[in-house]
């Protein structure tokens, strides 16, 4: 699993027990599953369809440094499906998990739409990939 992301823990993300509140590292993650998915499927119209069971393991306080991890599991038709960690950088404990979260790649309707990868695609690849069909167009416009 790669981790993506890092957030420093302020006093207005505790909860009433002083601890990091539930929600709010949620919708962090939430957050950064988006980002992942919008760059994997190379679309902004993606939505959050399904999020599984939330295992909370440990927490962070304020002054904590925390880190969101990604891992693509599945490609779908028009979803992708992710794993998801968020780790306490500061203790090494593992805060919470979630095993399935789907992204659906949309079209500009707010449909469904069929996004055509299988698999996770990084920045290198895709450089390589523009480099060579750039080459093969300048090839076919000298000739």
């Amino acid at each position: 699993m790669k981790f993506h992301s890092r957030r420093w823990v302020k006093p207005e993300d505790l909860n009433a027990n002083g601890t990091l509140f539930g929600g709010r590292v949620l919708s962090w993650l939430d957050e950064e599953a988006v980002m992942y998915a919008m760059i994997q499927l190379e679309n902004k119209k993606v939505v959050t369809k399904y999020i599984s069971e939330i295992n909370f393991m440990s927490t962070a306080v304020a002054g904590d440094v925390i880190e969101i991890g990604i891992e693509a599991v599945k490609f779908g038709k028009s979803s992708l499906n992710l794993n998801c960690e968020v780790r306490n950088k500061m203790t090494h404990e593992t805060i919470l998990t979630v095993d399935n979260v789907i992204i659906v790649n949309l079209n500009e309707d707010g449909q469904p739409l069929p996004h055509g990868k299988t698999k996770v695609e990084y920045v290198e690849e895709r450089l390589a990939k523009a480099a060579k069909e750039q080459n093969a167009i300048s090839s076919s416009q000298k000739q």
